[in-house]
């Protein structure tokens, strides 16, 4: 047994020490010349293969070479007329977002101007006809293309101009997810309470708003942030509202904004709070903002700003524009409804009156402001007016 033992290990011993994979070498003869037959003809096939091509080679700024190229590389006609189609249609998108100045571009006005308005459904119409033709100069007659929609997105906010217009795509989409989420957001909020027959805190919405500004700052720069808050956001929406009348420039809103609108998203978290801490702070808040507005306007434009804000006043406007009274007559127009509507008011809480004398005095006071605004407006601008007030 041990004698057995001692040969397996020494069998081991060697079959570890002796190099594997190596094999003997046999002598064979070394290869020489083929030898040629001076009889024959001998051919040889050369194939020649393209190298594999890049895009950049395809690719031209010129669509007929563009075309030309696609063609020699042999790319079927479908493939080449979905490829043309698919760019030229890209190039007149951002025509459309770049060149066309739209009623939603303005952001620092109350009301859509209606020469913009008309002016950019001619230029829209018109970069329609400039696509269609260049795809059948190219194409020909048969080519067919889905119209696109405009904007991308009907259910949001069309991201044009010079600022949002010349977004990439992949930044635009970013946007579109960014707001699909906090659509999503809010409504499952809104969900939530409805269930419970609760009503939505208004510091909660504030706050849901924060995080989407929050999320659009990840992927827009000062400038395209700014110029998205200045047109979509609420506090740009009402601070539009809050200078309806007054016609302020670009430069005037922007102003407004930067000054207000940090002060609104903490007056809004503040919305409903009822603890004396918060009720101060609010104050405060309004104070800051009423005196920014003050110092923005100057005296004579500040005056004419809290002149809008009377309900009195936009309704006078609005029965003056609609009647077709000129501008400068808003103004007295107001100032006799509201000594009108202050003399009824007197009468109506005057308790030494009976019954029949407050109707008597009423009708009486109403036959002045009639009398005062037919002097005012002129006999037919007058008759108008009282149909436009008649309205419901």
């Amino acid at each position: 047994m041990w004698l057995s033992l001692g040969l397996n290990a020494a069998l081991v011993a060697f079959w570890l020490h002796y190099p594997r994979g190596v094999t003997e070498k046999t002598d064979a003869p070394a290869p020489g010349p083929a030898v040629v037959d001076p009889g024959k003809v001998y051919k040889t096939n050369v194939v020649v293969r393209r190298q594999n091509f890049t895009w950049n080679e395809i690719e031209s700024p010129d669509y007929a070479t563009y075309i030309a190229k696609l063609r020699a590389i042999g790319c079927p006609e479908a493939t080449i007329r979905d490829i043309i189609v698919a760019d030229v249609n890209q190039h007149f998108a951002r025509r459309r977002a770049t060149e066309v100045v739209t009623a939603e571009q303005q952001w620092w006005r109350s009301e859509p101007d209606p020469d913009v308005t008309q002016a950019a459904s001619e230029k829209l119409k018109a970069l329609e006809n400039e696509r269609r033709t260049l795809l059948t100069t190219l194409l020909g007659p048969e080519w067919e293309s889905s119209y696109y929609p405009y904007p991308a997105h009907p259910d949001s906010p069309p991201l044009d101009g010079p600022v949002l217009g010349a977004l990439s795509p992949q930044t635009k989409q970013a946007i579109r997810d960014i707001e699909g989420r906090a659509a999503e957001r809010r409504q499952a909020y809104l969900d939530a309470l409805k269930k419970d027959d609760k009503q939505p805190d208004p510091a909660e919405l504030a706050r849901m708003r924060q995080q989407s500004r929050i999320d659009l700052a990840q992927v827009l720069n000062p400038d395209q942030l700014e110029e998205y808050l200045l047109r979509y956001s609420g506090n740009g929406t009402a601070l539009r509202n809050e200078l309806n009348g007054m016609n302020p420039t670009p430069e005037g809103f922007r102003t407004l904004f930067h000054l207000t609108d940090p002060i609104d998203q903490q007056l809004q978290l503040l919305v409903g709070a009822t603890d004396p801490e918060s009720v101060k702070r609010r104050q405060e808040l309004e104070q800051q903002r009423d005196q920014a507005i003050r110092q923005a306007f100057g005296p004579d434009e500040y005056k004419r700003y809290r002149l809008v804000q009377d309900p009195a006043y936009r309704d006078a406007q609005a029965v003056a524009q609609n009647s077709g009274a000129p501008p400068e007559k808003v103004i007295p127009l107001y100032e006799i409804n509201r000594a009108t509507e202050q003399e009824q008011q007197s009468i109506r809480n005057d308790t030494t009156l009976t019954g029949d004398q407050k109707a008597q005095k009423l009708e009486a006071v109403q036959t002045a402001q009639r009398n005062a605004l037919r002097r005012l407006l002129g006999e037919e601008i007058f008759k108008r007016y009282l149909q436009q007030s008649s309205k419901p």
